[in-house]
């Protein structure tokens, strides 16, 4: 059943959720600098790359949950009380469409954890020795943490919003 407190909660995690991104991303920038400034080996080097791409994408990704969210949360609680055609009609859809596109990222986050652990495994052998094997072990180490970062955080926005979104659809019906 959809509370006042329910819809709290749930704008609540997601601004978290938006915030830990953004402190993954800060950190993952940082860190691919002092890689390329401090550690130059090739294996650090291929880190950097998805660290810096990545970490830009999670600040964005971040950014955007953890600037909206307070305005949707009184939106959405005053329209509790005050307008509740409006969850019915705007807040429920929006969370159906929302919730199709983590199910999506969370799709793709999966294939990246794989790629990333292929990528470590064909490149362990003779890492040492080659500097491309060591570069592209580099990459598949970074992407696979970033891509399970992700991946945790998703997993987490999705469970909240599938809740949410069920209390949502069951005012719509009642």
């Amino acid at each position: 059943m959809l509370t006042k407190t329910a819809i709290e909660q749930y704008f609540l995690s997601e601004k978290n959720a938006g915030l830990i991104l953004m402190i993954a991303g800060a950190v993952a920038i940082l860190t691919a600098i002092a890689f390329l400034i401090f550690i130059k080996t090739n294996m650090y080097k291929g880190m950097a790359i998805p660290l810096i791409l990545l970490g830009i994408a999670q600040l964005a990704m971040g950014y955007s949950p953890y600037s909206k969210s307070d305005k949707q949360r009184i939106d959405n609680v005053y329209a509790f009380d005050m307008n509740p055609d409006k969850l019915k009609t705007t807040e429920l859809p929006r969370m159906q469409k929302m919730t199709n596109s983590v199910k999506l990222f969370l799709g793709i986050e999966l294939a990246a954890l794989v790629t990333g652990v292929i990528l470590i495994v064909v490149n362990k052998q003779n890492a040492d020795s080659l500097p491309s094997k060591a570069l592209w072990q580099g990459v598949g180490i970074a992407l696979a943490i970033q891509a399970l970062i992700f991946f945790s955080v998703d997993l987490f926005v999705f469970r909240g919003a599938k809740k949410y979104t069920a209390g949502l659809e069951q005012l719509a019906k009642g």
